[in-house]
């Protein structure tokens, strides 16, 4: 495991065989995260500890061609019990994640700092990142989702969501339109339950970062 200083640099991925961190330390500057991103490595760390940058040996991940669609969901869907939007809440998304516990994550401490808000608040204005916003009837905030987009990748961060299968519906119809825009993977990062149901299969680190280096070229815009 690398320790970083204040140049804008990572070591290669591929030389990590044996480990999902990568390295630790640095900043949160727009610059670092870019280049972290478009090399398939993210950050993931407790509030109060160092910043950890990690690049699993195994992404799990998604074509949106094949999100998984269950019958109870398509019936949600066709009820219209939730309409979505994008890019139309991203502040309200990325607060209402922030209280989300993630995997493995201390109970007592939250993994999204105001520092990480700040800096995906400043990649959302220069248009890497991305929400989706799940509302209700009564045009209520019920669920969402926040990601970033480096070339034909999205790579979901997290999601919440506040009444049932918000998220999946929100997730479900980025899927969805994506699709139709030619994105070919959602990077999901690590695996849990929640993205299993949806589809989400293992691909190894290697094959990862070739898909990046093949797909970076071209953004985006949702």
């Amino acid at each position: 495991m690398i320790l970083l200083n204040g140049s804008i640099v990572f070591p290669h991925p591929e030389s990590n065989h044996d480990h999902d961190v990568l390295a630790v330390g640095g900043d949160l500057s727009i610059e670092r995260l870019l280049l972290a991103y478009h090399y398939g490595i993210f950050p993931w760390f407790a509030e109060g500890d160092p910043i950890m940058w990690w690049s699993p040996r195994e992404r799990y991940v998604l074509p949106p061609s094949e999100v998984k669609v269950s019958k109870s969901m398509r019936n949600i869907i066709n009820r219209g019990i939730y309409r979505y939007t994008f890019d139309t809440a991203f502040v309200d998304v990325i607060n209402a994640c922030s209280y989300v516990k993630r995997q493995g994550q201390p109970e007592d401490r939250g993994w999204l700092s105001e520092d990480m808000i700040d800096a995906y608040l400043s990649l959302h204005e220069l248009g890497y990142a991305h929400s989706v916003e799940v509302w209700n009837q009564e045009d209520e905030l019920v669920g969402g989702l926040y990601g970033v987009t480096i070339g034909k990748c999205f790579i979901g961060e997290s999601m919440f969501s506040k009444a049932s299968n918000a998220s999946k519906f929100g997730f479900i119809s980025l899927c969805q339109h994506l699709d139709k825009q030619g994105l070919q993977l959602v990077d999901g990062q690590i695996h849990n339950d929640h993205l299993e149901s949806l589809g989400f299969d293992f691909m190894d680190r290697s094959d990862f970062m070739a898909f990046m280096r093949s797909n970076v070229m071209e953004s985006l815009t949702i």
